[in-house]
């Protein structure tokens, strides 16, 4: 596969069902979605301004379209801000200039870092590397570990798509191998099949929740956050909070699959045999491969440099106020935007055959990112902002509240990652982000309380959904191997939701006070 686009395509299938169910989707999605706003429109809301009244028909509209997925929901995210300006509910200028935002331009980055790790083939040197550790040795259970663990730190840095569909024919390879050595037999081996296709899907979910470049709803959340609140969430006060998280939901699925499909299969001698082979293929560390990992390397640094003067600054207290004000001088002018930027153009100067002028990324190579999720992101911020300058969240706010028995900060974080587990399950994890992350943000404004651990539980539960095919798209890329009967996706998946739930709650309620 030469893109990362053509990868994720390529495996990404759905049984006959349930092209049937999407398609029936998609078409109540077209009929509903246009009933549902003129209706809005028509009935009268008193109290509401009439800016409010009409985007809250244009915000059920998109709804509805999200959800159903009728129109690809790039399109969906352009309609939104379209039809505010049309309906002058805002300036077109203000209504369309949430795509410019900073942070778009930190997607941008991030994604063409990973195309180049894709093109340059460095993810596959690093999973082959550390599946072919000498450690592992016949333990099925210890390749299937492994295995997992390259997910989900690989999604730390590239989309949780990407990296299942990179890990995927590893995953396969690895399975029949073991099915053929007849080292794993009969109903074990189906279990430990499963497993091995869904910890590909699981961890990769999973790990991208650590930074905040790791998968889409995360930058959405940070983004809705600071430009609603105005508080800034920097990459190593995100750690602070993802790390954490990942290692206990790691953890979990490490023990879980362990206990459940890994205890008594041997891979036999051959495994890490066929690995090493496979890394023997891609030959010696490449300039294109060095390249890329220098300009990864200076951004992760860009990224994490006012983390790290913090903690040196806790150190020796006498330089708390010089590398205060340095800090506050490189947030200024390096945000994360610029630094993935840094990065990216990075790979545009590092030669790697100076003579012929071949660089480490091509324009035609760098222009393959996702652009659909960049403007869904601009759409989902658009919404965001159109719903606050309007009075229509603050009124949403107000009505959610006044049903609410409670109205702590921790009672809204449970309210809102459970509310936000429960809508990935039925829409994309990016689409899920973008609708419920405002409304927490507006409830907990309404309820008087900091917005900050309601909104970020929102954000983190919105990368859960682990129980369809149709939740995520690393869900569908696996379902499509044929190992992994439905039944069996939904009885791992409600248990690593709840599981996430329990650790997103009590994660939030233990360090995020002290952080924010």
């Amino acid at each position: 596969m030469r893109t990362l686009q053509e990868a994720f395509e390529a495996v990404e299938t759905y049984s006959p069902a349930e092209e049937q169910f999407n398609r029936r989707r998609r078409t109540v999605g077209l009929f509903l979605a246009p009933v549902v706003f003129v209706a809005l429109l028509a009935i009268p809301m008193p109290g509401l301004p009439w800016q409010a009244h009409r985007m809250a028909a244009i915000t059920a509209l998109v709804m509805v379209l999200w959800v159903t997925e009728a129109l690809p929901m790039a399109v969906v995210a352009l309609l939104g801000p379209l039809l505010a300006a049309l309906l002058q509910v805002a300036r077109p200028r203000a209504a369309f200039q949430s795509f410019s935002d900073p942070i778009i331009f930190l997607f941008i980055g991030s994604f063409m870092l990973a195309e180049a790790m894709f093109v340059h083939g460095v993810d596959r040197r690093i999973a082959y590397t550390a599946l072919s550790q000498s450690f592992i040795g016949r333990s099925g259970a210890r390749v299937m570990l492994v295995y997992g663990g390259v997910a989900a730190a690989l999604s730390m840095w590239i989309s949780n798509t990407a990296t299942t569909a990179m890990m995927f024919p590893i995953g396969l390879a690895l399975v029949a191998h073991i099915a053929r050595s007849r080292t794993g037999k009969g109903r074990d081996m189906r279990r430990y099949a499963t497993a091995m296709m869904l910890i590909t899907s699981f961890a990769a979910s999973v790990g991208g929740m650590a930074t905040p470049v790791g998968t889409p709803p995360n930058l959405i959340g940070i983004g809705l956050i600071e430009r609603i609140s105005g508080v800034h969430i920097g990459f190593f006060r995100w750690m602070a909070i993802g790390v954490p998280l990942v290692v206990v939901l790691f953890t979990f699925l490490a023990v879980y699959f362990w206990w459940t499909s890994g205890r008594n299969i041997d891979a036999g001698e051959g495994s890490a045999r066929l690995v090493r082979d496979e890394l023997k293929k891609l030959g010696p560390v490449s300039v294109g491969q060095r390249n890329v990992l220098i300009a990864f390397l200076v951004t992760v640094l860009l990224w994490t440099l006012p983390g790290l003067m913090s903690v040196v600054a806790l150190l020796v207290p006498s330089w708390q106020a010089p590398l205060g004000a340095f800090a506050k001088a490189y947030n200024d002018s390096v945000p994360e935007g610029v630094a993935a930027m840094v990065g990216a153009l990075l790979l545009f100067v590092l030669p790697m055959h100076w003579r012929t002028r071949k660089f480490t990324l091509t324009w035609d190579e760098a222009v393959r990112i996702d652009w659909g999720i960049v403007l869904l992101y601009g759409g989902g911020l658009a919404l965001g902002d159109l719903a606050f300058s309007t009075g229509l969240a603050r009124a949403i706010g107000d009505g959610l509240t006044a049903w609410l028995p409670w109205h702590t900060p921790f009672a809204l974080t449970v309210l809102f990652t459970g509310l936000a587990i429960v809508l990935s399950e039925a829409t994309s994890n990016t689409a899920s982000a973008n609708m419920i992350v405002p409304v927490a943000i507006a409830v907990a404004n309404s309820s008087g309380v900091n917005p900050i651990l309601p909104a970020l539980g929102a954000t983190l539960g919105a990368s859960m959904g682990f129980m369809m095919p149709i939740s995520t798209a690393p869900n569908a890329i696996v379902y499509s191997s044929g190992y992994i009967p439905i039944s069996s996706m939904m009885k791992y998946g409600i248990a690593v939701d709840l599981a996430g739930f329990v650790a997103i709650v009590t994660i939030l309620g233990l360090l995020g006070p002290v952080l924010f």
